[in-house]
């Protein structure tokens, strides 16, 4: 939508200037606010996207809205949040898109569907040609299904790593301030003091071997990298 000073873009090999038409075949998105008008009913819906699409698979369509459970016959304004996203989801994913962008798209669902969205991205992304792009608040969502993982912290790029790198470099431990001192200060990525000892998340190839090292969540390293970038 907004037209590039100078330089190159390209969207899965296309330039965004010159095949918009068939970059937005091959997008789906899902924001926030799903964008929807209120009047509509998943039917109508279904009916527009047949004749925005080229690649509309009606039966994808109704096959995703019924395996998420959306009331049927509702208009789009009457329904939770959790069902407009639901819609938003089944509208991304049923025109044959390779890229999905989604912007907080398992806010609002409960925890049972909120599983469920992600074993449908992971099916997804079994294809070698799709890829998933997700925006989100919610750590473990990340933490299930994503490959990379990038942290923006006040609008900084603080942190970019493959997952499963991020939690095998890094680990927790718990000790003395005393002990934590003899270690080699650049293993440290973070510490805490509080009145009972001693908790650093560290690289696990540069303490001593022996040392208990805990497993450490994406969450926890997010937490402690921002508290570093404060």
């Amino acid at each position: 939508m907004i037209k590039r000073d100078g330089g190159s873009v390209k969207i899965l090999g296309r330039d965004n200037s010159k095949e918009i038409r068939l970059i937005k075949e091959d997008v789906g998105t899902v924001f926030d606010n799903v964008g929807i008008p209120d009047c509509l009913t998943t039917r109508q819906i279904g009916k527009i996207m047949r004749g925005t699409f080229r690649n509309w698979n009606a039966g994808d369509y109704d096959a995703l809205l019924k395996r998420l459970d959306v009331p049927s016959g509702k208009p789009f304004g009457k329904l939770s949040r959790g069902n407009k996203m639901k819609v938003g989801l089944a509208v991304a994913m049923s025109h044959n898109a390779k890229l999905l962008l989604l912007d907080e798209a398992t806010s609002g669902l409960d925890p049972l569907v909120r599983d469920e969205v992600l074993d449908i991205l992971n099916d997804f992304t079994r294809d070698e040609e799709h890829s998933v792009l997700l925006s989100s608040h919610i750590v473990s969502d990340l933490e299930k299904i994503c490959d990379y993982i990038a942290f923006l912290h006040k609008g900084r790029l603080i942190l970019f790593e493959e997952k499963d790198v991020l939690l095998s470099e890094y680990g927790m431990i718990h000790c003395t301030e005393q002990r934590l001192s003899e270690l080699d200060q650049s293993a440290i990525k973070h510490k805490k003091i509080t009145p009972y000892g001693v908790e650093a998340i560290v690289r696990r190839s540069a303490v001593p071997h022996g040392t208990e090292i805990s497993p450490v969540s994406i969450e926890e390293l997010f937490v402690h990298t921002a508290n570093e970038n404060i």
